[in-house]
């Protein structure tokens, strides 16, 4: 941006406030006050918001959500330090368009769990463990847990998952073989499915 403080700001482009952002997200990651860094990524099940923390990705958010609610959640939740970051989230990103596209089976990515805690942190930590293309049942999860009668609280922890897709909550179905609920809707966790051959 010029440094010409009579240039009239109407004169001010597109590109110049781009270069004032990407300042302003670096000198805010230099002096330690980026504590959330959020993009949004356009994928076939609609816009996706990505947030994460310097621990790693902290959340992944369908539009149905509504990302404006999700983003005052975590500045409640984490820090009011939220700040719009798209380069902080790119492994994220391209990690999830190489999902979609069919080339990924599975993610690396480091992963900030600090909104779900308990059994609900277990379930998370069970869902990795069902693999692409494959499916598992509330009480399968729950029996995996240690806790088989725990059905309707592994439910609770999918419905509750702060990273969908990333964590594959969608991999988990009702013992009947009927879908159950998701945060992103049922057609598309049935895309989801279909996506991975496992519908």
């Amino acid at each position: 941006m010029t440094t010409d403080p009579l240039r009239p700001l109407d004169t001010v482009t597109g590109a110049d406030l781009e270069r004032l952002h990407a300042r302003l997200v670096a000198a805010a990651a230099t002096a330690g006050v980026l504590d959330v860094a959020y993009r949004t990524l356009d994928t076939p099940v609609g816009p996706l918001l990505l947030a994460a923390t310097d621990r790693g990705l902290v959340r992944v958010a369908f539009a149905s959500e509504d990302h404006d609610a999700v983003l005052a959640r975590l500045a409640e939740r984490i820090s009011p330090r939220v700040l719009h970051a798209p380069a902080r989230l790119d492994d994220a990103a391209r990690q999830l368009e190489e999902y979609f596209a069919g080339r990924r089976r599975s993610f690396d990515l480091p992963i900030d769990l600090r909104l779900a805690a308990g059994f609900r942190r277990e379930v998370l930590d069970e869902l990795p463990r069902i693999p692409f293309g494959r499916t598992a049942s509330y009480a399968e999860v729950a029996a995996a847990t240690g806790r088989p009668r725990a059905v309707r609280a592994v439910g609770t922890a999918c419905a509750t998952n702060p990273l969908p897709l990333v964590l594959p909550c969608h991999r988990v179905l009702r013992s009947d073989g009927a879908l159950g609920g998701y945060l992103g809707g049922p057609a598309v966790k049935r895309w989801l499915l279909q996506l991975e051959g496992a519908a």
